[in-house]
């Protein structure tokens, strides 16, 4: 797999060639970033992607919300209906995302009944309603230490990493200044065919 830091000089390129995406992250992701976020999901939106999120507060909101503005597609996958009070359909994890998710948590039996549809619904954004169609790429904004993400958003990097789909750290510097330096351009490039 390219590194990230490979995949950013032509991160237009990549993109383009991409068609769906999963925008999640942290509910404490700075105000900052919350903004950064909407605009680069109204692009991507713009270009024809479908973003895959969980309707939490902080970095899923932002992303749903970019998407809206520019009348984008979207998957929003919820761990029990209402969640939130999002009105999507995609709720209620299946049984095998509640496997997958146990999985990769370090302390699955630790989790109370509602953490645990919470990671479930995690494996959904990267891998979909039925686990059989993963996203192109995941990008997000979460503390990360040493490759170690912190919070419920570690699930779903976690799975996209396992598997070798790129996965984007906004908290990184030199990763949020490229996409920050590329949506503008991405506007452009991402027109696709009618």
């Amino acid at each position: 797999m390219k590194s990230t830091e490979d995949l950013l000089p032509s991160l237009d390129t990549f993109v383009k060639k991409s068609r769906c995406y999963a925008g999640i992250g942290s509910r404490s992701t700075p105000r900052p970033i919350l903004f950064l976020i909407e605009k680069i999901a109204a692009t991507l939106a713009g270009g024809g992607l479908i973003l895959r999120s969980g309707a939490a507060p902080g970095a899923d909101t932002a992303f749903e919300t970019g998407c809206d503005h520019a009348h984008g597609k979207k998957e929003i996958f919820l761990p029990w209906q209402g969640f939130n009070l999002h009105p999507s359909p995609l709720f209620s994890p299946p049984e095998k995302a509640e496997i997958l998710a146990s999985l990769c948590h370090p302390n699955w039996r630790a989790c109370s009944a509602r953490s645990q549809k919470l990671h479930a619904r995690n494996c959904q954004q990267v891998y979909g309603e039925n686990l059989e169609s993963p996203v192109d790429f995941v990008l997000f904004w979460a503390p990360e230490e040493n490759g170690v993400i912190k919070g419920g958003t570690a699930t779903a990097v976690f799975l996209a990493r396992e598997m070798k789909i790129p996965s984007f750290n906004l908290q990184d510097k030199a990763t949020r200044e490229r996409w920050e330096r590329f949506t503008d351009s991405l506007g452009r490039t991402l027109q696709r065919e009618p």
